[in-house]
């Protein structure tokens, strides 16, 4: 059981289990979703599938935006009269300032928090927040989870087959001579976010095939270093393939989890629907 009661701070980038989202000491801060002049709550007024709905009807690329300071102050100063202790996890600092409005926010509101930097997002995060929450019920103290979590951030991969090449190139995650060659050769990239917690290309397939083989590949080599126990496949409206992907794995490795689950609307507005990802923790 834990020792201190610890509310736990995240944002709408991570995917949110049942057991996180019947967690009474889990708070999620939406990022938001700008069309035009409306602006969406991620999670709360706009859904992935009203998301896509929207990017097709409009062929509008949308904007996304970190929560704005204010609604982090307002968070903490309700959680500073029941709780004693906080961490926060949030989506990598070099693809969001989300990080530094809840430190700012914290700050104002004169409660302290204990921020991880993910140095990525989506169950990267999700990895994190269960974590941490099962060492608390070890009776780990605060500081000591917290730089647990650190180091575990420093252990993620995250492989990115996307969606959308525009919407990646249009959102700013692309220089356009990447994204010319991409459409011209019709190259089907593989991007990865580093351990700097930026998105790089990893690799530059020419078929959706060859890059399902090549992250089964990636996932052998990890797995050969040191056994994984768990593999996330995280899907923008693929269910199909995300299940057909699960397959493919569990004919490798049939001992494995694997988790199936829908990136959020943040991440789709950048990579777009159809975008597949694989994401694993390693052990060191």
């Amino acid at each position: 059981m834990c020792m201190k009661k610890i509310a736990w701070i995240t944002d709408s980038t991570a995917y949110i289990t049942e057991d996180l989202k019947n967690n009474p000491d889990v708070y999620v801060v939406p990022l938001a979703i700008i069309f035009w002049d409306d602006v969406f709550e991620d999670g709360i007024s706009l859904t992935t599938e009203e998301l896509y709905k929207k990017i097709n009807q409009s062929k509008t690329v949308p904007k996304t935006s970190q929560p704005a300071v204010g609604r982090f102050v307002e968070l903490y100063e309700k959680l500073k009269g029941e709780y004693e202790h906080a961490i926060a996890v949030h989506i990598s600092s070099k693809l969001s300032g989300t990080l530094d409005s809840s430190m700012s926010a914290s700050n104002m509101a004169e409660f302290p928090v204990e921020f991880i930097d993910s140095k990525s997002m989506s169950y990267a995060i999700t990895s994190l927040l269960k974590t941490g929450i099962a060492l608390c019920e070890q009776g780990m103290d605060v500081k000591t989870i917290a730089q647990q979590l650190r180091e575990d951030a420093d252990k993620g991969e995250n492989y990115i087959l996307l969606g959308s090449l525009e919407q990646f190139y249009k959102g700013g995650r692309m220089s356009g001579t990447q994204y010319l060659l991409g459409n011209l050769l019709q190259i089907k990239p593989i991007i990865r976010i580093n351990q700097n917690g930026e998105f790089e290309v990893f690799e530059k397939v020419r078929s959706e095939k060859k890059a399902i083989r090549r992250l089964l590949e990636m996932i052998q080599l990890a797995h050969d270093k040191q056994p994984l126990r768990e593999v996330q496949i995280m899907h923008g409206n693929i269910e199909e393939k995300a299940v057909a992907f699960e397959k493919d794995i569990k004919s490798k490795f049939p001992d494995m989890n694997i988790v199936i689950g829908e990136i959020s609307s943040t991440i789709a507005a950048h990579a777009g629907e159809g975008t597949l990802a694989v994401i694993w923790q390693n052990k060191s």
